[in-house]
Formats: C-alpha cells, sequence, structure tokens
C-alpha cells in the first residue's frame, strides 16, 4: 500500500454522515504513511427510484471497496440497511471489521460479531491494522514498545 495505491474503503452509513463516520476517518488519517479513499459516499443518496435506488448506489459503493468497517451505531440505528451492506459485502467476497459503539461499555452486537471477520475497538492502529488485513491480507506483526523512563536495553541509567 501506498499513496499511489491506496486501500479502498468502505464504512456502513445509512445515507448520514454521523458521528461515529466522520470519527472513524479522522482516526484513519491519524496514522502516519497510512493511504486509503474512502468510497462510502453517504451524500449520494437517491431521490428517485424508491428502495431499489438505495440499494443500488450501496451495491455500487460496496463493489468498489476492498473493505468494509461495520459501524455498532448504524447497526443500532438503521439494522435493515447494515444487514443489507453486510449481505452484498459477503456475496462479494469483502472482508469486514466490526467496530464497537464509540465511548459506551456496550458491546458489539452479536450479528455482527458472528459475521464479520475481525472486531475491534477505536484506536487508529488498530482500524488501520484490521484494514490491511482484510483489504490486502497484509500481516500487521506489529509489536508494543514502551519506553520506561530512567531504563535503556542496558538496564537503569544515571
Amino acid at each position: 500500500m501506498s499513496e499511489n495505491n491506496p486501500i479502498t474503503v468502505f464504512a456502513s452509513h445509512a445515507f448520514d454522515e454521523s458521528d461515529d463516520y466522520l470519527r472513524l476517518f479522522e482516526f484513519l488519517e491519524g496514522v502516519a504513511g497510512f493511504y486509503y479513499l474512502n468510497v462510502s459516499k453517504p451524500e449520494n443518496i437517491p431521490m428517485t427510484g424508491g428502495l431499489q435506488a438505495i440499494k443500488d448506489e450501496l451495491i455500487e459503493q460496496i463493489k468498489a471497496a476492498e473493505a468494509i468497517f461495520v459501524l455498532s451505531s448504524t447497526y443500532e440505528q438503521r439494522p435493515d440497511i447494515v444487514r443489507f451492506i453486510m449481505d452484498v459485502a459477503e456475496a462479494n467476497k469483502k472482508g469486514m471489521i466490526a467496530v464497537k459503539p464509540f465511548g459506551v461499555s456496550a458491546e458489539i452486537p452479536k450479528e455482527l460479531q458472528e459475521r464479520c471477520q475481525e472486531q475491534i475497538q477505536w484506536n487508529d492502529r488498530e482500524l488501520a491494522d484490521a484494514l490491511r488485513r482484510q483489504a490486502r491480507g497484509e500481516d500487521t506483526a506489529r509489536w508494543e514498545v514502551l519506553d520506561f523512563p530512567g531504563f535503556d536495553a542496558d538496564g537503569p541509567t544515571d
């Protein structure tokens, strides 16, 4: 993945830019050297054609993505739309990542846990790493490095 080859990502939406939808992309923007292209377009709500036009628009957006973020908050707001999004993602063999509700102690809904390949917390590294795994199959085995003041690799410092 590079600036010339960004990962294409779709985030679940009910044709509005919810707080969690916007927050997701703010978190991804905070990851240095991580390039993605958001192919979800909540502003593209069809004005004519009814339910079928809405489904067609979602299908087009999902097909353009390499992986899907399924926001728990969108599921709680519009489970019917999120179920359709997951059905389309499964039919098109897109990896799905369930994201826990932000700022509350609630868990990821059971249906999302069962249908999504990964379930993650709100953490910029977790979001980016899960996206790399589901979109491109990249192993992101990173180690967390802890820095203890007054110590280095050889022991206590003066």
